[in-house]
């Protein structure tokens, strides 16, 4: 990915598209606190930035399937 996409603020169905998963399921997350760090641009719209959604993917990444696991919001 250009470090000029990775800058950019990206609309939720592009993040869920990337992470396999949906747009409500990115919604239920915003609301538990248990996604990506997310940006609010006015009432509704939301954007996600690159480098968020990646730091929220390295925080959640495990070396053991016997680890115990809570959901963490990149820092």
């Amino acid at each position: 990915m250009s470090q000029e996409k990775i800058d950019s603020l990206v609309k939720p169905n592009v993040v869920a598209d990337y992470l396999g998963t949906t747009t409500a399921n990115l919604a239920q997350m915003r609301y538990r606190g248990t996604g990506p760090k997310f940006v609010k641009l006015g009432h509704r719209a939301v954007r996600y930035s690159w480098v968020d959604v990646f730091a929220w993917i390295e925080a959640n990444t495990l070396t053991q399937s016997d680890q115990d696991y809570e959901p963490k919001t990149a820092a």
